[in-house]
């Protein structure tokens, strides 16, 4: 899920904002200040309805940050680095570096967002209930104090990778002793949940409720593709198990030099080869790397007066792999970085190329063999 631009940080941890949370944000304001609002409160303004909607809606993301908060605090006291926190259609996640490392560990997180939300919608209805009843200042409160507790209520529902599905995978885990067995299990649990909301909804949209129905059977469709992605995640780390850069590598890394013109490149090299990328090197040293990214970069026009060395990433600005780095690292890193390729260094020397494409041949040439 990745943040289409981020909003900030919070505790050094960045804030952001995938696109489809532009649509949830647009359809819970206007849910409130056209139906909520105008039924519970009849007798404001529009804009009145509206004003309050807006602001209510600012603060119901705020509360699914703190939740997201509350899960990335306790990570971090568990020594799990937390990557950033991004808000998207259903909600929020909270991406973390790795899986915890116990099952307790396991539990204490997961059980930490619930509490945070079921502790906002304590301190909310208090704040509600101190105003005068069916006051503006009163209602974004008693509505938000409400939202946060059916908000931690759902996220206990044990359907993986919601919170209660974590929690479900810390007892297996806990009693099983196999991480891989209880997260397989808390899966097929999460999957039957789903498809227990993809079923209420089509229920509700036969019963004549579509948008509710519609809505319900959107989320059991993403719960569901979340549950299998998640134990498809945990699969692929324990098949990368020991896997090092030195093993996935392709050692017969191209070096051009920096004065080659991309239109020679292109057709002497790229098309001729099917390779995507390669070095650039000038008397014996590696200045950078030219990929077809950098390439389209360019009119094709300008191919024959532009050179490689004039549109290669330069070698200091390179994300660099080390022969002993763990695959799973070096995945992470690439999908941080959003490259498709890194070259691996030895004592500053180039001993190969790791790029995307290869690593998911390799991944599935061991499944199929089962090794």
């Amino acid at each position: 899920m990745r943040a289409s631009f981020t909003l900030g940080r919070i505790l050094g941890i960045p804030i952001g904002v995938h696109s489809s949370w532009l649509v949830a944000f647009a359809l819970i304001a206007w849910s409130l200040a056209a139906g909520y609002f105008p039924h519970q409160y009849p007798g404001w303004t529009v804009a009145m309805y509206w004003l309050v909607a807006l602001f209510t809606t600012v603060l119901f993301f705020a509360s699914v940050v703190i939740h997201e908060l509350g899960h990335s605090v306790v990570a971090r006291r568990e020594k799990v680095d937390v990557l950033s926190i991004t808000l998207f259609i259903f909600g929020g996640l909270a991406q973390i570096a790795r899986e915890p490392p116990t099952a307790g560990a396991e539990f204490r997180i997961a059980i930490a967002g619930p509490i945070t939300s079921f502790g906002l919608a304590a301190v909310l209805t208090l704040l509600g209930s101190l105003g005068t009843a069916g006051s503006v200042s009163s209602a974004p409160f008693v509505y938000l104090g409400w939202i946060n507790f059916l908000l931690a209520t759902f996220n206990m529902i044990p359907g993986f990778p919601l919170d209660g599905g974590r929690v479900l995978r810390a007892i297996l885990w806990k009693f099983g002793g196999d991480f891989q067995a209880a997260t397989r299990r808390a899966s097929v649990v999460g999957r039957l949940v789903a498809f227990g909301f993809i079923f209420l909804g089509m229920w509700q949209i036969l019963a004549g409720n579509f948008l509710n129905g519609l809505w319900i059977a959107f989320i059991g469709w993403f719960l569901n593709n979340a549950a299998e992605s998640s134990y498809l995640q945990v699969a692929l780390r324990d098949l990368l198990a020991g896997v090092q850069a030195r093993d996935v590598m392709t050692q017969d890394c191209a070096t051009v030099p920096g004065d080659m013109s991309l239109s020679r490149l292109v057709h002497d090299y790229i098309l001729g080869t099917g390779r995507r990328c390669f070095l650039v090197g000038q008397g014996g040293s590696i200045q950078g790397l030219v990929t077809l990214h950098n390439i389209k970069g360019t009119p094709r026009e300008q191919w024959a007066d532009v050179t490689a060395s004039q549109v290669m990433t330069p070698v200091e600005s390179l994300q660099r792999a080390r022969v002993d780095e763990d695959v799973l690292s070096l995945l992470q890193r690439m999908e941080q970085a959003d490259v498709n390729q890194m070259p691996v260094l030895d004592d500053g020397d180039v001993k190969g190329m790791v790029s995307r494409e290869h690593l998911l041949r390799y991944i599935r040439t061991r499944s199929e063999l089962g090794v």
